[in-house]
């Protein structure tokens, strides 16, 4: 046991990251139960396709609408302090949804309320929670602690937790939900055995909430290698949002899969991004992060085009197990980028402008593709993609060598010290 634990969380990245990753698995695996249960419990309360999809609106909205404030309070608080009380509100409102349920109270309406709020919590949570980690693990070990915090995320939320929610909801269709809130506490009690630095923040009194948004944005767009993560990411969501917008249709009509095979193209991008995770101390051991991102959207790039060429299922899934595991080393190594060149105090607001560029591109993309497609059918998206992210590619290239930023930036936890050092010796408090 001692043997697999070392493996899975080496004892060089200390205590505060077990702890760090105990919390992400478990509400990992939470958060996959809703993955399936959500949708079934929308659709057993309503048969309007509009209000299916507006469940799923009202989950994302929320971080276009507070992910920049979530950003700048991640940044003046106590990081930890947020996600427990985050953890604190998801697991109350799932409570009460499965109340509703067991009752009988429930309706599409209270639903769509609990899918609003509980959008809106993560968008808190996710913020302040993906600070930590840089607080707590030095610059050296921070792409293999994301590699993990990340297998985590694959390993629960996109391979074990669906099927096991989907199971959960056939026995009691308020069991999913009781689970997840379980879980949510538990991933809560774990933050709370964290011992972080003292995190320097701004002074309240003379700051306002607006200038430090400003601030995190201004900062965001004069740093090379975070813009250029930022303008990619956004990019190609749009083109990967307008494919897979339509991904459910392009298997039954292209590939003539039916509702499990279609779960197997899920559940086999899933099994690429785990085997990722065991490979990816080796692969940034032997090739530069710049390269990674290169590579990778040449992937990403190539993918649109196999799955628009393609009529066999065995390809595509082919294609998808490739593309799952880019999909884990790329976000991982943007991750580990952006943790690296962000100074400690703006981990949370540059965190939140990457946000909106993640979820501003996939509402965009899946606007389009529905538009493309109902035009020139379910290969098209996967056209505009691929032409698309290959103009992309050609224009941002050169801008991909900032990727290998510079490595003086004070930002990670080893030097977290000596950044306060330097302003305790000024005369200024650490807070």
């Amino acid at each position: 046991m001692g043997r697999v634990l070392e493996s899975v969380a080496p004892s060089r990245l200390g205590g505060g990251f077990r702890w760090l990753l105990a919390s992400a698995w478990t509400t990992y695996l939470g958060d996959g139960f809703a993955i399936a249960a959500g949708p079934l419990l929308v659709a057993s309360q309503t048969k309007s396709p509009g209000l299916v999809a507006l469940a799923l609106l009202l989950q994302q909205l929320p971080y276009l609408l507070f992910g920049l404030i979530a950003g700048a309070l991640s940044d003046r608080l106590d990081r930890r302090a947020i996600v427990i009380t985050v953890d604190a509100v998801r697991a109350a409102v799932l409570a009460l949804l499965a109340v509703t349920v067991v009752t009988g109270a429930v309706n599409v309406a209270v639903v769509l309320v609990a899918m609003f709020l509980l959008g809106t919590a993560e968008v808190f949570g996710t913020n302040a929670f993906a600070t930590l980690l840089p607080m707590l693990v030095g610059r050296a070990d921070l792409a293999i602690a994301n590699s993990r915090v990340q297998g985590s995320y694959v390993t629960m939320q996109q391979l074990v937790g669906p099927s096991v929610g989907a199971g959960l909801f056939a026995l009691g269709t308020s069991a999913p939900f009781i689970g997840q809130a379980v879980l949510v506490s538990a991933g809560a009690v774990f933050v709370s055995r964290i011992a972080l630095p003292r995190q320097e923040r701004p002074r309240v009194e003379s700051r306002h909430v607006r200038r430090d948004i400003a601030e995190g944005v201004r900062w965001t767009v004069r740093h090379p290698a975070v813009r250029t993560l930022v303008l990619t990411i956004l990019i190609f969501n749009v083109t990967f949002g307008a494919a897979w917008s339509v991904l459910v249709l392009y298997a039954k009509e292209r590939l003539g899969l039916q509702s499990v095979g279609f779960g197997l193209l899920v559940t086999t991008s899933a099994v690429g991004g785990i085997i990722a995770t065991f490979s990816y101390g080796w692969i940034t051991s032997k090739v530069s992060l710049g390269n990674i991102m290169r590579i990778g959207l040449i992937i990403e790039t190539f993918t649109h085009l196999g799955l628009a060429l393609t009529t066999s299922p065995a390809v595509a899934l082919a294609i998808f197990f490739v593309f799952g595991a880019h999909a884990f080393i790329w976000g991982t190594t943007s991750i580990t980028v952006r943790q690296r060149a962000v100074p400690i105090e703006l981990q949370g607001r540059v965190g939140s402008v990457n946000g909106i560029g993640v979820f501003g591109g996939l509402v965009a993309g899946a606007a389009l593709g529905g538009v493309i497609a109902e035009r020139w059918g379910v290969t098209g998206p996967f056209w505009f993609a691929f032409v698309g992210s290959a103009v992309f590619v050609v224009v941002i290239w050169r801008q991909l060598r900032y990727i290998a930023h510079d490595d003086d930036q004070p930002n990670s936890a080893d030097n977290l010290e000596a950044y306060q050092s330097s302003h305790a010796s000024a005369g200024e408090p650490a807070t």
